[in-house]
């Protein structure tokens, strides 16, 4: 055995390693040594076993512990064929120059060296299954070879395989995955870094691999012309296309491309690039006043206001209103409807509307209307200390209508103030009565003349009491309550209507000194001074009421039925066709007028109008933010009428040639009442009233009057 290791080694008990030749470093003796005497004994005399070594007669330095110990030159048992038998493993002088114990090798000289060697076997240490491999140490001794060095013994068992390097091809194999995974990932990562993921697209464009900038160039290249494309909207069945651009929307290219990532992928974006791709939803921006004027347009044409049943009276015949379902556009969430859908799948887009139901259903108004003409039975008198007057039934028709109620029927309404209009001074001292704060036209400017409370009839109460008595019947008496009434408008209100200003003006002529003129001049004075607030409808009839003597009306002719007829406040016509044509060029709106029959030469073709008692009645609205402040003023030969207000329009009157021409006709008539006509032919114009504001065309519009031919009627006598 090789010493690797200093010190001395005699004492440190048994050897764990295996046996080598115990002679090896014994030196040969350069003598005989005689027989009977231990090899190596100092003291040649001694006697075998002596005191010089103990008596082992063994060389020096050699323990008897190697030869002597049962322990390790044999095993427990007795070797095979018995003490002493040749080949026995372990004995000196045996076959093989090996010694026995039974004494010294014969021929009384050392034994040759072995010519095999014979390592000792150990047994396998169990194995530890709970714990690791143990590294490798250089005392192993391996597995059993034969003595010449050939290979395992025969019968040897072969070794097992070692864990620990099972455990280091597990590692190994682990280590190699998990850096194939690291460059299955890493690479395409570092190449995908700093661009937009492969796989990406936006409405079919893809910018898969892109920088932001060149995904940005692509989507506005491939996109444009979808993005202009007009959009198709739909509200209660009805279809309206919408101009994209118009409407202030358009493609957000940044924030649609900040939807990709583009820093440094993740491992599942990574997979998701290389296996699939992404659909990224456009992102649209608004301008929110263009969107909300687009939405307001569409508004115009989609919004209907609800119409409520009602019903009221043509002359005394009723007339009723079907009621109407109405609707109105959601703008706000018809503008975020419009802007999801822009850019999305390209159908057409559903805007809601809320629907409103009238109150009551055409089936109540027709049962209203048939039991109308009741309320028309006869006039209502008016009482109070002893004065009295008379609501006629005309009166009674002109300002009475039947509105819904909160049951789901319908109730009468009386508008009393307006049919107190030509009545009240018959009840009302007139020097107790309110005056209304007005303007005086001084120096051609308009100055605010204060009104005064005074004394009138409770309009309320009255109101209520003709309600009551249409609904309940009974007396149709009706004793009326005098009230201080204060003017309807306040000075406050008045300064605020901007009256500065007057903004149209017309006048007629007519012969002097006839009946008809007296009416002109009397209901000019009545209407000088009448105040239309802004939003009003203003109605001659619902103002002046029925014209009668008792207010300086006289008989005069009137057109009816293609003929001349006397009439009561015949001839105002006149001041309504003034007045009609102060309406047109103040540019406010023509609510109701109608021409007369045939053409009358003193008027403009086509601008003019008639009027009778009920019907048909003069209307126009006062569609401006201003009052109109109606000046009315008449000669024996001429009648003015001008509007005071803050102007908006100028207009300009433009009309067509006469065409469609009929030839009139001639008779004779010799009845008491005849009234000749001078004939003249028919014909149809179309007049169209032009809106400018600063020299530039707001809008235009056009009437088409048909006039009928102009009979020439004769009277002689009956002798004729």
């Amino acid at each position: 055995m090789q010493q690797e290791e200093t010190g001395d080694v005699r004492n440190a008990g048994r050897s764990i390693d295996p046996p080598t030749d115990p002679f090896a470093a014994v030196p040969l003796p350069s003598r005989p040594i005689r027989p009977g005497a231990a090899a190596g004994s100092r003291n040649p005399q001694a006697p075998s076993g002596g005191p010089s070594n103990g008596g082992s007669g063994l060389p020096p330095g050699v323990s008897p512990d190697i030869f002597g110990s049962p322990a390790f030159d044999r095993p427990a048992g007795p070797p095979p064929g018995g003490p002493g038998a040749p080949g026995a493993p372990g004995v000196l002088g045996a076959p093989g120059g090996q010694a026995g114990p039974a004494g010294p090798p014969a021929g009384g000289g050392l034994p040759p060296a072995p010519i095999q060697r014979q390592p000792w076997r150990m047994p396998a240490p169990p194995p530890e299954p709970s714990l690791p491999p143990r590294p490798s140490r250089g005392d192993d001794p391996g597995p059993a070879f034969d003595g010449n060095g050939a290979g395992p013994r025969p019968g040897t068992p072969a070794p097992q395989e070692r864990p620990r390097r099972r455990g280091r091809k597990i590692t190994l194999a682990l280590v190699l995955l998990l850096v194939l995974a690291g460059l299955a990932y890493g690479v395409p990562a570092i190449a995908m870094s700093g661009k937009i993921l492969p796989g990406t697209q936006v409405r079919g464009v893809d910018i898969g691999g892109l920088t932001a900038t060149e995904a940005a160039d692509r989507l506005r290249e491939q996109l444009a012309d979808e993005a202009s494309k007009p959009m198709t909207l739909e509200a209660v069945g009805k279809r309206y296309t919408l101009d994209p651009a118009q409407a202030g929307l358009e493609l957000d290219v940044v924030a649609t491309i900040d939807q990709a990532p583009s820093d440094f992928p993740s491992p599942g974006e990574v997979w998701r690039a290389l296996t699939g791709t992404v659909e990224l939803p456009p992102k649209v921006s608004a301008d929110p006043e263009k969107l909300d004027e687009s939405v307001g347009e569409l508004a115009g044409k989609i919004d209907q206001k609800v119409v409520e049943g009602a019903v009221s009276f043509e002359g005394t015949k009723p007339a009723s209103v079907k009621p109407r379902d109405g609707r109105e556009l959601e703008r706000e969430a018809a503008a975020a409807a419009i802007q999801k859908a822009y850019l999305g799948s390209g159908g057409t887009v559903e805007l809601p509307v809320t629907v409103t139901k009238p109150k009551v259903t055409a089936e109540v108004v027709a049962k209203t209307a048939a039991s109308a003409r009741k309320a028309l039975s006869g006039p209502i008198t008016l009482t109070v200390d002893g004065k009295q007057t008379q609501l006629t039934v005309d009166t009674i028709a002109a300002h009475l209508s039947f509105k819904p109620d909160d049951s789901g029927g319908m109730r009468p309404v009386f508008d009393a103030k307006s049919a107190l209009a030509g009545v009240e001074k018959d009840l009302v001292d007139p020097a107790e009565a309110p005056r209304e704060p007005t303007f005086e036209i001084v120096g051609n400017k308009p100055k605010l003349v204060p009104g005064r409370r005074g004394q009138g009839v409770d309009d309320d109460k009255l109101a209520d009491a003709v309600a009551d008595l249409v609904t309940e019947g009974g007396s149709r008496t009706i004793q009326v309550s005098l009230t201080t009434v204060k003017p309807r408008t306040s000075l406050t209100e008045m300064r605020k209507l901007g009256i500065k200003e007057k903004i149209s003006e017309f006048t007629t002529m007519y012969p002097c000194c006839v009946p008809r003129a007296t009416n002109i001049q009397t209901i000019a004075k009545l209407l000088d001074g009448h105040l239309v607030k802004p939003g009003e409808t203003f109605s001659l009839n619902g103002v002046v009421g029925q014209r009668d003597r008792a207010r300086g009306f006289v008989e005069a002719p009137m057109i009816q039925g293609g003929r001349l007829v006397p009439s009561v406040g015949g001839g105002i016509s006149q001041f309504v066709t003034t007045m009609y044509n102060a309406v047109f060029f103040g540019g406010l709106e023509d609510v109701q007028h109608m021409a007369h029959e045939f053409y009358i030469s003193r008027y403009p073709a086509g601008r003019e109008s008639t009027v009778s008692w009920p019907q048909p009645d003069f209307r126009w609205k006062n569609d401006s933010k201003y009052g109109v402040l109606v000046k009315s003023s008449a000669t024996s030969t001429s009648v003015t009428v001008a509007f005071w207000s803050t102007k908006r329009y100028d207009i300009e009157s433009v009309s067509s040639e006469r065409y469609n021409v009929t030839q009139f006709e001639s008779k004779t008539d010799s009845g008491p009442d005849c009234i000749p006509m001078t004939g003249q032919p028919g014909f149809t114009i179309d007049v169209t009233r032009i809106f400018k504001q600063d020299g530039k065309e707001v809008k235009r519009e056009k009437k088409t009057t048909v006039y009928k031919p102009e009979l020439d009627l004769k009277c002689v006598s009956a002798d004729e």
